[in-house]
Order: structure tokens, then sequence, then C-alpha cells
């Protein structure tokens, strides 16, 4: 008797028996009820209505793509990473682009600053770099974070994002003031992803081959040029294709012309950060190029786009906690908050075998990371027969090499829930100052007038009065200028 084959393109149910009709549901005769044996239409229906995870509460609208980092300029004396040591070393990379504050099914051309995320697929393990468009954020303390994507999410009772909540965080949260700045500015809407420059924002630790610390702020610099939308061209985009950023990266690479970004970095030695003039931990500060000037790395080029969208891009996992050896955290404590905050959304959203994944597993080792993890939901890695879950052990399973990722951290003084340590120009408005000073006349105008769009919207006159506190304390004319052009609309 011949054996029936399944071809490749004989339809099947999940366990992979051959469909007969996928057309027509199984009825009690012609035009009669449905049957509850009918497995194929349960089947169907069952997982379509399972096809949907949680999506992220924030970063939820996202493109990805694969490409690789290959170094060009020596590092060495900064950090033993492996996948930066050695000029024309290259890494495979997979980034992922995303607008922070709205959901899945927002637009791309919107107001917002932009994610910039990295995995690399390093022969030490995955190295994962999680970051944004701008070089600084919102707020300085991760216990703030709540509230804060709180109030600029939609409201609860509303259900839309309300201007009140918006600027009343900001009222209560001066050191916004900078973040703000740059977010109301020209650069507030890429014109495209492939369009802005990536930060990773937070500051990090390399260390040398000798043991040596140096604090790292990395700078990657779009080789396509910045382009950026006013609010007009982008309520128009958004309209046309609200997919616009989507749309233009994976056409583009398509076609052939691969997005790049130059990698800088900024390098502090770590007996300098005490008596530096600002926080060097303080996301909502840089560090002025003239203090430490940008050092060339290397360059990232995208050149494959995702084959699923959703196993990809959607369940791709960033987790600033996963360093290589060379590289480590500082004592930045929006970044040390991070550290847990990301793993544990993921085991959240995708399951604590979320590292299992394609787009997640590490390169390193064959057959994926090796550790005495074991089961939970979706364990596809049973690391072989026999394979102990326990350590130590007496059966040549993995065991620890004793060589710490990076140096330690200095600490000292007692616990407590304190204020970071305050340095020679540590206020909230400086650097904002500072950043209104460097725009030109044309940039200034746009910067009042998109703040005052939002802000004239405010219902509470105290909250208005708040803000402007800010914009006074940053530049004497920047504050005039926003308190007028509010006054203007609100006048109206």
């Amino acid at each position: 008797m011949s054996k029936r084959v399944l071809t490749a393109r004989t339809l099947t149910t999940e366990s992979g028996a051959p469909v007969a009709d996928n057309q027509n549901s199984t009825s009690a005769g012609v035009g009669g009820p449905l049957l509850l044996q009918d497995q194929h239409l349960l089947e169907k229906l069952a997982r379509f209505n399972r096809e949907r995870i949680p999506e992220r509460v924030v970063h939820a609208r996202g493109s990805g793509a694969y490409g690789h980092f290959e170094v060009t300029d020596d590092v060495t004396g900064f950090t033993h990473a492996d996948f930066l040591s050695e000029i024309g070393k290259r890494t495979e990379v997979f980034a992922r682009f995303s607008t922070v504050a709205d959901s899945l099914g927002g637009a791309d051309a919107v107001r917002d600053p932009r994610g910039f995320a990295l995995k690399f697929y390093t022969e030490e393990g995955n190295y994962d770099l999680v970051g944004n468009n701008t070089p600084v954020f919102f707020i300085k303390d991760p216990i703030k974070f709540p509230d804060f994507i709180h109030s600029q999410k939609r409201d609860p009772f509303t259900g839309r994002q309300e201007p009140d909540n918006v600027w009343d965080f900001w009222a209560h949260a001066p050191e916004a003031t900078h973040q703000v700045t740059w977010l109301m500015g020209d650069r507030g809407i890429p014109a495209s992803y492939r369009h802005m420059n990536g930060y990773g924002s937070h500051t990090y630790q390399w260390t040398n081959a000798q043991g040596e610390a140096f604090f790292v702020k990395y700078h990657f610099k779009t080789n396509q040029g910045i382009r950026s939308l006013s609010s007009e061209q982008a309520a128009e985009l958004a309209g046309k294709d609200a997919n616009s950023h989507q749309t233009d990266l994976l056409q583009a690479i398509e076609r052939g012309v691969h997005p790049s970004w130059t990698l800088y970095v900024q390098l502090m030695p770590a007996a300098e950060a005490a008596d530096y003039r600002f926080n060097p931990f303080d996301l909502t500060k840089i560090w002025p190029h003239k203090d430490y000037p940008l050092q060339r790395v290397g360059r990232l080029v995208l050149d494959r786009n995702p084959d699923n969208v959703f196993a990809e891009v959607e369940q791709a996992a960033f987790s600033p906690n996963n360093f290589v050896p060379g590289i480590g955290p500082s004592p930045d404590k929006m970044l040390q908050g991070r550290l847990f905050a990301y793993a544990d959304a993921h085991r959240y959203r995708l399951g604590v075998n979320h590292t299992q994944l394609a787009v997640n597993a590490p390169k390193a080792v064959e057959g994926g990371a090796l550790n005495y993890g074991r089961d939970g939901l979706m364990a596809v890695n049973g690391q072989g027969r026999g394979a102990k879950n326990y350590e130590p052990n007496s059966y040549d399973g993995p065991a620890e090499t004793g060589r710490p990722l990076s140096a330690p951290l200095a600490v000292s003084g007692h616990t407590g829930t304190h204020e970071a340590p305050l340095h020679t120009k540590d206020d909230d408005f400086f650097q904002a100052g500072e950043l209104y000073r460097l725009m030109s006349e044309d940039e200034k105008s746009r910067l009042v007038a998109n703040i005052a769009g939002g802000l004239s919207q405010v219902s509470r006159d105290d909250v208005i009065e708040k803000n402007l506190a800010h914009f006074h304390a940053a530049d004497p004319e920047y504050g005039k200028r926003v308190e007028e052009a509010v006054r203007a609309l609100r006048e109206d």
C-alpha cells in the first residue's frame, strides 16, 4: 500500500493533520447549526483569540531591522569587550526604533522621543544598549517613572492624552525643562528613523584589561543627515500614512539603501566623576563636548528586514542589564531602575523563557544560554539529557568564571531616600538655557510656538505659571517669549 506524504503545499492543523476544507465549517446538515466536533474551526478561532500579547506599556509602536556593527577605531585602552577588540571586527545586530507614549495603533509622525535599542549578538553573549534619540530624559529618579508615564498616556477618564496631565507633571518636575526644550524643538519629530541620531542617554562604565574604569556615553550619529518635520508636516503625514516611519525603513532596506550610523563615545576617567561640574550620572544632563570630546568607535549598518514583524520586532526583548565583559553599569539612578524594570516587563509580556526566542537568543554558545534555569511557560531548551539543574555539581555543568564583567562601584554613607548629590553646576535649568541659546532665531520661534500650543490648552492658571517659571529660570528671554505666546493664544 502506498504511503501518502504531506507536501509543503498541504494545509494542516496545529497537530499536523491535513485540512480537508478550509472554507466551510462542519454543520448538522445543510444550513444547520455548527458542530462542536469541528476541531479545525475551534482551533482556528481559539488561536485567533490569542494572537496578541500585551503590548509594551511604553515604546509599544516600533520598527526593527538586522545589520552589523564594525569597529573602525581602537578603543582597547578603555574596554576589554571582545566585540570592540580590533579594527574591522563585525558583530551582528538587531535594532528596534519606537515612539514612547502612544499605543501600538498610534501614528509614527508624532512629537515624542524615539526609542533607539540595539542588541549586539557578541561572542561573549548578548549586549543590549537601550537608549533614545535624545541625550537626556525628563526625570532623574526611577521612582517617578510610573507617574511620569501615566501623565503622558491616555487619561483613565477621558481616554485621551490630556494637556492638563502632561503639563501638570512637568510643572512639578523642574528637571524636565531640558528634555522639554529638546522635545518641543526642531528635532522633536524625526522625518524617519533613518534621519535621527541615537544615544545611550545613560552613563555606562567601560573597563579595560588593566582594570581601569571609565564612564562612557554613546552617540550614534546618523550618516543620512538629520531630517525633522514641523508640527504641520507631521500632522499631514500622520493622516496620510500612520505607518510612515515603518514604511520608510522597510522600503529603504528592500531597495538596497542601507541606513547607517557612526558611533562616537565620550569617555570620563572614573576618578574625575566626583568633581565634575555636572553630576555625570544625572540623566537630565549632558556632558559638554568641550569637556569630553567625541571619540569615534565604529559604524552601525542595517541591511535586512525581519521576516515576521510580530516574531522579531514585537517579541524582541532589550534589557539594559544584558552586559558583556568590559561593560557595566554606573550609579545613574534611572539606569539602575531600568536594570530591573525592562527584564521584568519582558517576563510579564513574553514569559520567563523569552530569551529562547530566536530574536533574543544569544549566539555566543551553540544551543543558547548555559545556566540552571529550567521549565516555565514555553520552555524549549532542556540543556541536554541528564543535565543537572543545580550548581555547584560534580557532573561538569557550566561553572562561574570568577572574572567580574566590570570594575566595582564605590559606595559609602547610610541607606535612605537621598536626593542626588549636587555638583557645582547642578541646577535644573542651566543646560536647558544653554540649549536655547544655541538655537537660531527661527529655531527659537518654532520652539516657543510648540510649547505655547500645548501649554495654552491647560485649564489651571497655577500649572501654567509653574511651567513658565521653569522657562524663565532657564533663560529670561526664553521665559518671556513663551509667556507672551501663551497669553496671546489664551486671549484668542
